[in-house]
């Protein structure tokens, strides 16, 4: 499992992970952006999705699974493991772009 650090994840945008009601999202950090395909599911009893992504790392195509599971009102936690490669537990809370 890799832990990234927050330097390495926030390298090209800051890092995020984005959930859309319709099943999709998207989420980028490093150098890699992609496009999620989401389903619910519970998580240890907690409500919460699993999914599928796709997208690109330095412009080679890359892919891969993962779930997410909410812990309270505003932070989500879920793992992401990218196909034959590394892996990694994730921590997101809501955050606002400055304008």
């Amino acid at each position: 499992m890799s832990g990234w650090d927050r330097d390495a994840i926030d390298v090209v945008e800051p890092g995020f992970i984005e959930f859309a009601g319709d099943g999709t999202g998207q989420f980028g950090l490093i150098a890699v952006h992609d496009w999620l395909d989401c389903r619910p599911a519970d998580q240890e009893g907690r409500p919460g999705v699993q999914f599928t992504w796709e997208g690109v790392d330095e412009g080679d195509r890359v892919s891969g699974r993962g779930w997410a599971a909410l812990v309270d009102d505003e932070t989500v936690e879920g793992h992401l493991f990218f196909h034959m490669g590394d892996d990694s537990s994730f921590r997101a809370e809501p955050f606002t772009l400055p304008g």
